[in-house]
């Protein structure tokens, strides 16, 4: 039986998703990757995330759209999501809370070990 967490990365920086998948794997979750917003959402049902990281500026569907219908999907309306992105502005920040967003970390004020905790956290409280 599998118990691995399960955990939905959202970026299309492949670099940077390399690193976390590398770390994310370490840490023993289980990973998927998508690159965009489209695939985000397809992956959201079939793969059943326990939480997704999401980033905002993305090719096709925003990180921002796919959290508003992944809030308003009923098979994953309850998946914790963090949001993960270049954007620091405060409307951003509020946007994101608006639409339901677990979390906002801004990718030049974290660093990786400050994501797996904050990813831990939320996991803990599931």
């Amino acid at each position: 039986m599998n118990n691995k967490k399960r955990i939905l990365l959202v970026e299309d920086d492949q670099t940077l998703a390399n690193v976390y998948i590398s770390r994310l794997e370490i840490e023993g979750f289980e990973v998927r990757h998508v690159l965009n917003g489209e695939e985000a959402l397809s992956a959201a049902l079939a793969f059943k995330p326990d939480l997704i990281v999401l980033d905002v500026m993305m090719p096709k569907i925003s990180g921002f759209d796919v959290l508003d219908i992944i809030r308003n999907t009923s098979e994953t309306m309850n998946v914790r999501v963090i949001i993960l992105t270049a954007l620091s502005q405060e409307k951003d920040r509020e946007m994101a809370k608006k639409l339901g967003a677990d979390d906002y970390l801004v990718k030049s004020q974290v660093v990786i070990g400050d994501v797996i905790d904050r990813i831990k956290h939320h996991l803990s409280e599931t």
